[in-house]
């Protein structure tokens, strides 16, 4: 009785690393459009600002913004500061209108964490659902 070896490895890798992906994608425009929905609008700029990114090679998602005030937004800034560590005493700034004011900071909003915590429930199942569907599991 002869046994033949069928090497399915390749297929199966592409069918795990298309469900895998398909889940980023969805997971992570998920979390950008709940930290859209989470933040503070005045300018609609960091709100804007917010957006993904999928590396499909290394199977790994990222949700974040390039915007400064995103920053700011999420670990607030001066005496409010997340981790205690911002300016001490207040200071003085100059808006883009060239209105001068004074604040003893910014308390942190934390959209994207928010976010996170909202959606993770969520995001768990999504991922069962899409890898049963995708590799047909039971």
């Amino acid at each position: 009785m002869a046994v033949e070896f069928q090497d399915n490895r390749i297929e199966v890798k592409a069918a795990i690393s298309g469900a895998v992906t398909a889940f980023l994608h969805e997971a992570c425009g998920e979390l950008e459009a709940q930290t859209k929905r989470n933040s503070k609008v005045k300018t609609g700029q960091t709100k804007g600002s917010y957006g993904y990114v999928v590396d499909e090679a290394e199977l790994t998602g990222y949700v974040g913004s390039n915007y400064d005030n995103a920053i700011w937004e999420e670990f607030g800034t001066g005496e409010y500061a997340l981790n205690g560590d911002g300016r001490k005493g207040g200071w003085r700034y100059v808006d883009a209108e060239g209105k001068g004011h004074f604040t003893y900071g910014k308390k942190p909003r934390r959209p994207l964490f928010k976010a996170f915590t909202e959606l993770r429930a969520r995001i768990i199942a999504k991922a069962e659902q899409i890898m049963k569907e995708r590799l047909g599991s039971e």
